[in-house]
């Protein structure tokens, strides 16, 4: 199941992108503030109407399911995610089953998937109040999972994360893509975590796609200075590339 946009354009935001992107790769959309990342996200997930252009699953106009049926397949996490009430884990974690209404037992096995997918299961009684940052962020994407989407689109899931669980997730949105066919689409800032994890990059920059790719191929020196203005030497192995920053030659940084 393809999801790709053609021609998506957004005012000051987007400027004429295309992508078509796969269901067993994890793809990750960097660039620097202000590139249109998040709004390419948006877009995707059908939540942004671009001025121009169209999304689209496989033959079908994003714009032209019905609701449910989006919902179903494209699991979307905003950079910003609010909860109006103070439930559990396991009752948030539950929601994401709302599109579905596939019965109690499908719903309890989906919910306690995602649960030990992000090593959930000790805080499920637990009430969103009592979370730390890092753990309501874990709790926010065991919802979208346990709605079982083909889709799955996070703009920047890393956030508030300790280091140990950003790598123990990355791992697990990698694996879930190679072994289960999710698609997965990431926007994320860290470069390094880009190049060791995704198997797809796309480089927006000033609203257009500058570079698209496997991350060796595209996240090269050469490009992190043309792009964030920053000299940049790559450390280490593939798999374990450590990126060693020099001066900021321009005023803009990631």
């Amino acid at each position: 199941m393809m999801l790709g946009g053609a021609n998506l354009t957004l005012a000051g935001r987007l400027a004429d992108v295309s992508v078509t992107l796969n269901p067993d790769e994890m793809t990750v959309i960097c660039g620097p503030n202000g590139a249109g990342k998040s709004s390419l996200l948006g877009a995707l997930a059908g939540l942004v109407m671009p001025d121009r252009g169209s999304v689209a699953l496989e033959d079908a106009p994003l714009h032209l399911m019905a609701a449910t049926a989006r919902a179903q397949a494209i699991g979307y996490l905003p950079q910003s995610a609010e909860v109006a009430w103070d439930v559990t884990v396991e009752t948030l974690a539950a929601l994401g089953r709302l599109p579905w209404r596939s019965g109690a037992a499908a719903d309890a096995a989906a919910v306690q998937a995602a649960l030990t997918a992000l090593q959930l299961e000790p805080l499920r009684s637990r009430p969103l109040s009592r979370l730390s940052g890092g753990e309501r962020a874990r709790a926010l994407l065991a919802r979208v999972l346990a709605g079982e989407p083909s889709w799955l689109l996070a703009d920047e899931p890393l956030a508030n994360l300790d280091l140990a669980h950003q790598l123990a997730l990355l791992g697990q949105l990698r694996s879930l893509a190679r072994d289960r066919g999710l698609g997965v689409v990431l926007v994320l800032h860290d470069l390094a975590q880009a190049m060791n994890f995704a198997d797809r990059v796309l480089v927006l920059d000033r609203g257009a796609l500058v570079a698209d790719g496997p991350p060796e191929a595209v996240l090269t020196e050469q490009l992190i200075g043309a792009v964030w203005g920053v000299p940049a030497r790559w450390l280490g192995e593939p798999g374990a590339r450590a990126l060693l920053p020099g001066c900021v030659t321009s005023g803009r940084g990631p």
